[in-house]
C-alpha cells in the first residue's frame, strides 16, 4: 500500500505555507495516518486544501494550464495568494509500500513572459540506503521543461548531482505546461518514474452526487466508481457478475445501518438502460435509485467504492456527511478506518468534514485542525499535538465533543 506520509501546499489561495505529517526522513514530525482528516470552520480552506490534490491530479490528466484554467478554479493568477507573487508549489512525500525507501516529489508552477502558466520546477527523488547522509538520488529534475532524467531503479551516480552523474540524461520538453512524469512515466527504462505517475494517475477525489447516481446510464458492467457517481448502476453489474460474495457483504452492512433495505440489484430496460433496484422488506414492490433517498444513495456509494477489488491508492472525499443520518456517521468513519488500515486492497484516505459525529470516531493522530489566521491565511494542527486534547481523548472523552466545545480551537 503507497502512502503519503506528507503534503505541503505553498502560494495557494488561502494557503500560503501549509504543511501536513513530514517532508523526509529528518522530519522529526508524524507521518500522516491512512485516514487523515481535518476539520475546521467554514471558509478556513478546506475545500482549498482539497482541491490542491485534484489540481495535481489534472495536472497529469491534462496539463498545468489546462487544469489551473478549469472552470471551478479561474486561472493561475486566482490561484496564487492574493497579494503575493512567485510560484505555486506542491510537495508530495510518500512511500510504495511499508520499509520502502521515501520518494519526494515536487512541483512548482509559474507564468511564463507571454502568462502561459507552465512548469516552473519539477522533480523526483528518492532517499538513499542508509538515509542518515548523502543527497536524495534523483529520477528526475526539471526547470521550464529543461533537465534531466535518471533511468532504471537507482541513480548511479554518487551526489545525485546531474553535473557529475554519467547515468543523467539531458532532456527538453517540446511543452513546458506537461509534466515530466507525464512523458517518462510512460518509458519502460524508468520504472521508478512511471510508478509513481502510475499512483498519481489512480488518485480518487469523489464529488459525489445523489442526482448523478439517480440517472439511467446504458448498461453495462463496469468495474470503477466514477468520481461523480453516475455509473453507479453500471459498477452494481459488475459486483453482481464478477464479485458476488464481496457484493453480498456490503448489503449486509447496507442492511445494518439502513432499516429496510433486504436487496440491491440491476433491472434492465427494453431501451438497454440500467435502473437500480431497492427491495425494501416492508413493501412489495421495489424502489428504485429515482426514488431513494440521498443518504441511502450516498452511503451505498461510498461502501461501493470501499469494495472495489482493485480500489485506488489514493481516495479523497470532501463533507461525506451531507445528507447522512447522523447516527450514520461514526458507523461510515468507522467503515473508512476498516478499509484504510486493511493488510491487503487498502486505499489511504483523506476526508474534510465539519460534522462532529463523524469527528467523534476518530483518534487525534487522525485529524487535522484547519484555521484562519490574523493574516488571512490558514494554518494547520494535528489534534494529537494538543495535551489536553490528547489527555482528556484518552480519558475516553469523544473528539468531536471535544471540538464542539470549543477545546481543539483553544491556542
Amino acid at each position: 500500500m503507497a502512502l503519503i506520509e506528507g503534503f505541503r501546499v505553498q502560494n495557494y489561495r488561502a494557503l500560503r505555507d501549509v504543511q501536513l505529517g513530514k517532508m523526509s526522513h529528518k522530519d522529526t514530525r508524524k507521518a500522516l495516518t491512512p485516514l487523515t482528516v481535518v476539520i475546521g470552520k467554514n471558509g478556513v480552506g478546506k475545500s482549498t486544501l482539497f482541491d490542491a490534490f485534484g489540481l495535481i491530479a489534472d495536472c497529469l490528466a491534462t496539463d498545468v494550464e489546462t487544469a489551473c484554467d478549469a472552470k471551478q478554479r479561474g486561472g493561475f493568477e486566482r490561484l496564487r495568494s492574493l497579494g503575493h507573487s512567485g510560484t505555486i508549489r506542491f510537495e508530495i512525500f510518500y512511500r510504495e509500500t511499508k520499509g520502502e525507501r521515501p520518494i519526494t516529489y515536487e512541483l512548482e508552477l509559474g507564468l511564463d513572459r507571454a502568462g502561459q502558466t507552465i512548469v516552473e520546477s519539477e522533480v523526483l527523488k528518492q532517499a538513499r540506503k542508509g538515509t542518515s547522509r548523502g543527497l536524495p538520488y534523483p529520477f528526475l529534475r526539471l526547470r521550464r521543461g529543461k533537465g534531466n532524467v535518471w533511468a532504471g531503479e537507482e541513480a548511479l551516480g554518487l551526489t545525485g548531482e546531474a553535473e557529475e552523474d554519467p547515468a543523467s540524461e539531458a532532456i527538453e520538453l517540446t511543452d513546458p505546461r506537461q509534466l515530466g512524469i507525464a512523458t517518462f512515466g510512460t518509458l519502460k527504462q524508468h520504472p521508478r518514474i512511471s510508478r509513481f505517475r502510475d499512483f498519481l494517475k489512480g488518485w480518487y477525489l469523489s464529488y459525489f452526487h445523489p442526482d448523478a447516481a439517480r440517472g439511467l446510464p446504458m448498461a453495462g458492467p463496469q468495474k470503477h466508481l466514477d468520481i461523480h457517481g453516475d455509473n453507479l448502476a453500471n459498477v452494481v453489474q459488475f459486483m453482481e457478475r464478477e464479485h458476488k460474495e464481496r457484493f453480498a457483504g456490503i448489503l449486509e452492512r447496507i442492511a445494518s445501518k439502513i432499516p429496510g433495505i433486504e436487496r440491491i440489484k440491476t433491472v434492465v430496460t427494453q431501451d438497454k438502460r440500467v435502473l437500480l433496484q431497492f427491495n425494501d422488506g416492508g413493501f412489495t414492490d421495489p424502489f428504485y435509485a429515482q426514488q431513494m433517498s440521498d443518504g441511502t444513495l450516498k452511503m451505498f456509494a461510498y461502501l461501493l467504492l470501499l469494495e472495489d477489488p482493485e480500489p485506488p491508492p489514493f481516495i479523497c472525499i470532501e463533507e461525506p456527511e451531507n445528507g447522512l443520518y447522523h447516527k450514520l456517521l461514526d458507523a461510515l468513519a468507522a467503515e473508512f478506518r476498516a478499509h484504510a488500515t486493511g493488510k491487503k486492497n487498502a486505499s489511504q484516505l483523506f476526508v474534510t468534514t465539519h460534522q462532529p459525529y463523524f469527528v467523534d470516531a476518530l483518534t487525534p493522530e487522525e485529524v487535522w485542525l484547519l484555521e484562519k489566521g490574523a493574516d488571512g491565511y490558514s494554518t494547520i494542527s494535528r489534534a494529537s499535538d494538543l495535551e489536553l486534547v490528547r489527555n482528556l481523548a484518552a480519558e475516553g472523552l469523544p473528539l468531536g465533543g471535544l471540538w464542539y466545545s470549543d477545546y481543539l480551537d483553544a491556542r
